[in-house]
């Protein structure tokens, strides 16, 4: 028995030493190549010996692909490694840097290139060289390409692109502008709208749910706005506790407004309850309701300014929304045409949106955008303008019954849907998903 139990001691041991010179030499191969990369930077963040090996990187990046010389940024990347053989994923950020499981990555065991949007969070270009002009889908999916080129030259198996939201249209834009890139795309819950008030949002809005829960969110919003006045004295002294500036938007007033308009938006977006919603409450309860679904710090000067570059792209080429007021009309005051939710920078000048690149866009969508899964949920006000795979391609649509914006997972589809998500990723890059990987 003591003999047997020395053997497995000594396998142990052994297994533990191949994997940690295993771990040794990737992270000498990667450490390598990333030197001989130009214009990379990098600093490791995982611990000695920790498996998988994680980077961040800075990647310098032209402001304008055009035109090169115009100056140039670094864009943050955080780059993870599970092993040269293994595929790559790469998650197409909308935002700023998300900390989150990559599902793609856990049910695949990829490698993993985390790619933080230009003129957002960290990948701003300085003062002297910022100009909005450079921020457009051109440039920002040529930075893509870009980052997929140099990773190439070390991993030649397969590769995978996703994001979500905002992340996930940039996944399908990417997608458009270099369809050879990547393999597959897995966007998720990502809209495509085709003008800065796209229609198809206000449709969504008059038929999701049932017919009495429409009514209800009705006829709260009818409600917070006949007692705007007594809701509004409530409202400027949350604003103030907060520091809350409303100058972008005109008034606290107008502020209120919007926050009441975008609460069916926002309901839907985010799954709300439809028996939570008060009726006839006390104004006090009423208004505690409406910050928690619809906060009015969402129309403040601060997140509007933190959102400027999210808003400057959809006044220039990636549309938006609007507020319907018309079933308002007899009891709203601030507003007599549709807001626009679209908040551009006012430094910006005049901007002008351009068709041209979603028209492109659509064209492709429905005769050679093949091998995208495409993920909605079933309730998320964002898949009014979801992207319905035409027979022309081999796409599909994944949609989840009742999920939101935020649930709209892989870890939350059905059996039948996991299946179909299983089959189709198996037959395109000869990968089964190993679901119980999901954290």
């Amino acid at each position: 028995m003591k003999k047997m139990k020395s053997k497995w001691v000594l396998v142990l041991i052994g297994l533990i030493t191949y994997m940690v010179g295993a771990q040794t030499t990737d992270d000498k191969i990667i450490q390598e190549f990333l030197s001989g990369q130009q214009e990379v930077s990098f600093k490791k963040l995982s611990m000695e010996n920790e498996y998988p090996i994680k980077y961040e990187l800075k990647i310098k990046q032209p402001l304008d692909w055009k035109n090169p010389g115009k100056g140039s940024f670094y864009q943050k990347v955080i780059y993870t490694h599970t092993g040269f053989n293994n595929p790559v994923v790469m998650e197409t950020q909308g935002y700023d840097m998300y900390d989150r499981k990559n599902e793609l990555q856990q049910i695949t065991h990829s490698n993993d290139i985390n790619i933080e949007h230009r003129y957002f969070g960290e990948s701003v270009p300085d003062s002297l060289h910022f100009d909005w002009k450079y921020l457009n889908l051109y440039n920002a999916t040529h930075d893509l390409h870009h980052i997929n080129q140099i990773f190439k030259k070390m991993y030649k198996g397969k590769w995978i692109s996703t994001g979500i939201s905002k992340g996930g249209q940039t996944t399908i834009y990417y997608r458009y502008f270099f369809p050879d890139d990547v393999d597959v795309s897995v966007p998720y819950v990502a809209p495509i709208n085709y003008s800065l008030e796209d229609p198809r949002i206000y449709k969504f809005l008059d038929e999701v749910g049932t017919s009495e829960c429409r009514q209800k969110i009705k006829d709260f919003q009818t409600y917070m706005f006949s007692n705007e006045e007594e809701a509004v004295k409530y409202i400027k002294v949350y604003a103030e506790v907060r520091g809350l500036k409303f100058d972008y938007v005109g008034s606290i007033e107008k502020a209120y407004e919007l926050a009441v308009l975008e609460y069916s938006f926002s309901f839907w977006q985010w799954g709300s309850s439809c028996a939570e919603i008060p009726e006839n409450p006390d104004i006090a309860i009423a208004v505690d309701y409406l910050l928690k679904k619809s906060n009015i710090s969402f129309f403040s000067d601060k997140e509007i300014e933190e959102l400027a570059p999210h808003y400057y792209q959809a006044a220039t080429e990636m549309g938006y929304y609007g507020y319907n007021i018309q079933p308002f009309a007899s009891v709203i005051r601030q507003y007599r045409t549709n807001p626009s939710a679209v908040f551009a920078p006012k430094n910006a000048g005049k901007l002008v949106y351009s068709e041209k690149i979603n028209t492109g866009l659509k064209k492709w969508l429905e005769t050679k955008a093949d091998n995208i899964i495409y993920i909605y949920g079933g309730i998320d006000t964002w898949s009014a303008t979801k992207v319905i795979p035409s027979p022309k391609t081999n796409s599909i649509l994944l949609e989840i019954k009742g999920a939101d914006h935020a649930t709209a997972r892989i870890n939350k589809m059905n059996d039948d849907l996991k299946r179909k998500f299983s089959n189709t990723l198996e037959k395109w890059l000869g990968i089964q998903p190993d679901f119980n990987a999901l954290k």
